[in-house]
């Protein structure tokens, strides 16, 4: 009996912690779902500046995926945006929809907590809101955890202008997670609207992150 219980429970296990794609995991006990990513460029080669945080996720510059947002992001990641929204899906959310920036109305959709888990210097692995790890240019101040996550969904995108076929567009752009909502090819978007994009220019918190390069979890929980 105690070897047919130890079964059950790693079955259990198992169906609650299943890998859905490459590099995405998810955990349905606890709502949530990891992306493996790392640690980004502030500075890419081609260009002659450190632009602002517009976005927490997105693809690399490189030669097999171009993201669009990859000067201006936190983290890079592997993993396909599609992929992601389905994960989520799998949770029991169903997405929204992203900014209505002409009338400037945030996105909708349900609230996710949005955090990275980490090590730096061989210190102990620790889970720190992304939100605390992008800091004011002029003020050294992180921004506030009144500002939320919401699984928006991305819109749809024709990328050929001579075949009618739409695509995800977040697959195309590379985009994962926008903290403005400066664009809607994206799979969430923070409460912020581009009001304050006029005003907060932000970048990553180097103190407290580990250096470009490291390997970090990118955890989407569902918000209780």
């Amino acid at each position: 009996m105690k070897r047919h219980s130890l079964i059950a429970a790693a079955l259990c296990f198992s169906a609650a912690l299943s890998s859905h794609a490459a590099g995405i995991e998810i955990d349905k006990d606890k709502k949530t779902v990891t992306v493996d990513a790392k640690v980004a460029p502030r500075k890419l080669p081609n260009l002659d500046q450190v632009y602002p945080l517009e976005v927490v996720a997105t693809f690399a510059h490189d030669a097999a995926k171009k993201g669009e947002k990859s000067h201006e992001t936190v983290v890079t990641f592997d993993a396909t945006p599609s992929e992601v929204h389905k994960a989520l899906e799998s949770l029991g959310l169903t997405a929204g929809k992203p900014a209505d920036v002409q009338n400037d109305k945030p996105g909708e959709g349900p609230e996710l907590n949005v955090y990275l888990e980490f090590s730096k210097d061989d210190g102990p692995k620790k889970r720190v809101l992304v939100t605390q790890l992008m800091v004011d240019r002029k003020t050294g101040k992180a921004l506030p955890k009144s500002v939320r996550f919401r699984f928006t969904g991305s819109e749809m995108v024709q990328p050929d202008p001579n075949n009618p076929a739409k695509v995800y567009g977040a697959d195309v752009s590379g985009t994962l997670i926008a903290v403005f909502p400066v664009t809607a090819k994206t799979v969430l978007q923070s409460t912020l609207t581009m009001k304050e994009e006029k005003f907060v220019k932000l970048d990553t918190d180097a103190k407290n992150l580990p250096k470009e390069g490291t390997p970090v979890k990118l955890i989407l929980e569902v918000a209780k």
